[in-house]
């Protein structure tokens, strides 16, 4: 199994890619995929993402694990899960703070929750539960945020914190989450990235976004457009900080030519190389 210490700066794996993914020999590279699209038995999608695993680190993001909801993660879903990385054993795993299950339903979203002591004992345990059945350490991501909610008992920082005190899980540090919800809810995203536990992060993602085409004002997560310059600055300051962590190009709509996302992972890759100098 290759391991966090061999990845620099990655990108997320597309179909239309597998060739040249397969091929690239940049240092360092890495490649992340939603598991969900390869929980299966076999077939051409998951041969190719094994024969890339045979050349580059392989991080599996989840995004339907659902650790907020108020039920434990579906064993089912789990058991399929650990069976894919026990297959491609992959460097990392993730999957985010949020919940997207209401009574056997899934909803295509990953929602917000309040930051209770309940919802805290809650996750911890779902956290413990998957960490259990798959072996592994996974990694917590941040969440976006478009409207404030109420009823916090934890400030974020401080909830992440504890999550990883209570259950030994790392955390995803998602900067692009980070300059959203700063815009969005009025807060400085350069406070809270320096307030982050540098510690628990096993992994970054930079990614693009969108403004609101209403009147909001908001700024969306919409992973269809290149980084902004105002999240390569956070990501600049936070490495700065905190030492090389692998990060991840996510690019998830639009997707351009595979050279293009390549000159954005490696202007991530100079920045890593820059702080081991």
């Amino acid at each position: 199994m290759k391991t966090s210490t061999q990845m620099g700066a990655g990108l997320g794996l597309k179909a239309e890619h597998y060739e040249q993914a397969l091929d690239c020999t940049v240092s360092g590279l890495w490649f992340e995929v939603h598991p969900e699209n390869y929980m299966v038995d076999g077939g051409p999608r998951l041969a190719w993402l094994e024969a890339i695993g045979s050349r580059h680190p392989l991080s599996l993001h989840g995004v339907s694990l659902s650790l907020a909801a108020d039920c434990a993660p579906d064993m089912q879903h789990l058991q399929r899960l650990k069976a894919l990385a026990d297959r491609v054993q992959p460097a990392l795993m993730s999957e985010h703070l949020a919940w997207s299950t209401w009574r056997g339903q899934y909803h295509p979203d990953l929602l917000p929750f309040p930051r209770t002591h309940e919802a805290l004992q809650r996750i911890a345990n779902n956290i413990d539960c998957t960490q259990n059945t798959l072996g592994r350490r996974i990694a917590i991501e941040n969440p976006t945020h478009y409207l404030k909610l109420d009823g916090h008992d934890w400030s974020e920082l401080d909830f992440l914190a504890e999550l990883n005190r209570r259950t030994g899980c790392g955390l995803l540090l998602d900067v692009n989450n980070v300059f959203i919800s700063a815009h969005n809810q009025g807060f400085n995203a350069a406070t809270y990235l320096d307030a982050f536990p540098a510690e628990a992060v096993m992994e970054i993602h930079l990614a693009g976004h969108t403004q609101d085409p209403g009147d909001s004002g908001l700024l969306i997560d919409s992973h269809d457009s290149p980084i902004a310059d105002g999240v390569w600055s956070l990501y600049q300051r936070l490495i700065k900080r905190i030492g090389a962590r692998p990060t991840l190009i996510e690019r998830d709509d639009q997707i351009p030519p595979f050279d293009q996302l390549l000159a954005e992972r490696n202007r991530a890759q100079a920045v890593l190389l820059e702080i081991t100098r």
